[in-house]
């Protein structure tokens, strides 16, 4: 599995892709959309890309239409992974294109099942560890 973890938090980059590499990912890190935008031109597409909302520029819910918008993302999800959790929100990002959703704070076996529900990683791929994930 290839992900690409987009966060302008250096620390959730680094938790993101602990757990992703935990799953068995090659994990790629972009700290904003348009180092999200370069990764995508220098390497294959992955198979996930996990998304930040807030983030400076771009932000992610523009990423994920800009993502959307071109045919050769098609077969990449996409899972928004960001502090916002009101319904609206989440409603905006999924008819953005998000495929997706999980609200921060978030636990390992919180991402190892929603990864299992897009089909990128078998029910109960974490690795056991308890991790409460909190930092923004």
């Amino acid at each position: 599995m290839q992900a690409l973890v987009v966060d302008d938090s250096r620390t959730m980059r680094a938790i993101l892709a602990r757990i992703l590499s935990g799953l068995g990912a090659d994990v790629g890190q972009a700290e904003d959309a348009a180092s999200a935008l370069k990764y995508f031109n220098a390497n294959e597409v992955p198979d996930i890309a996990l998304v930040d909302w807030h983030m400076p520029g771009m932000n992610g819910l523009e990423l994920v239409a800009a993502i959307r918008a071109e045919k050769r993302f098609e077969p990449m999800s996409i899972m928004m992974v960001t502090t916002e959790g009101e319904p609206e929100q989440i409603s905006a990002a999924l008819a953005a294109g998000a495929n997706e959703y999980l609200v921060k704070p978030f636990t390992q076996e919180a991402v190892a099942e929603k990864l299992s529900i897009l089909g990128i990683v078998g029910e109960g791929s974490s690795d056991g560890l308890p991790m409460e994930v909190t930092s923004q």
